[in-house]
């Protein structure tokens, strides 16, 4: 049974890293997200591994910026299924992604196949599993939740906001 004392928690959850949204057609994203918003797109990704070819673009800038993954997979009859649904997963900065793993298991959370390995933007991440099951229970209640391994500037950008906060 998870333990319900979170007070050790060893790790913060700092803020939004990325929100990543899949279609089987990434142009039709861009439309929206770069040419009507005005994102800025910034680099891409492609991986037959994790069957996607991705625009990454930003919201923001410095340490407050917002990933925005505009996804499609290479293989629409393959898996992962990135387009599917079409809010694919949000990504948290997290400042300490090993800590936070070790600890998030012993409470009963399940994570997806991989473990922690490097991501699409240069940050080490891992996914927490959509759905549960009876070993580890707690899940993304249908959400695939990324975690992400803050940089230093992002960790002291996040403390000294939240220190201002306080003042």
């Amino acid at each position: 049974m998870p333990n319900s004392n979170h007070q050790g928690r060893p790790f913060k959850v700092l803020g939004i890293q990325q929100i990543a949204i899949g279609a089987l057609n990434k142009h039709k994203l861009q439309t929206l997200w770069v040419d009507i918003l005005g994102l800025e797109k910034t680099g891409t990704f492609v991986s037959e591994r994790e069957n996607v070819d991705e625009d990454i673009c930003a919201i923001g800038s410095g340490p407050f910026k917002v990933e925005v993954d505009l996804m499609q997979p290479l293989d629409a009859d393959k898996k992962p299924a990135v387009h599917n649904t079409p809010l694919n997963h949000i990504g948290l900065w997290i400042d300490d992604l090993p800590k936070a793993v070790e600890w998030m298991t012993a409470q009963g959370v399940r994570f997806a196949p991989g473990g922690i390995r490097r991501g699409a933007a240069g940050f080490d991440i891992c996914f927490l599993h959509p759905k549960g099951n009876e070993e580890a229970p707690i899940s993304g209640e249908g959400v695939l939740i990324e975690l992400v391994q803050a940089p230093p500037e992002v960790t002291q950008a996040f403390e000294a906001l939240a220190r201002a906060s306080t003042a």
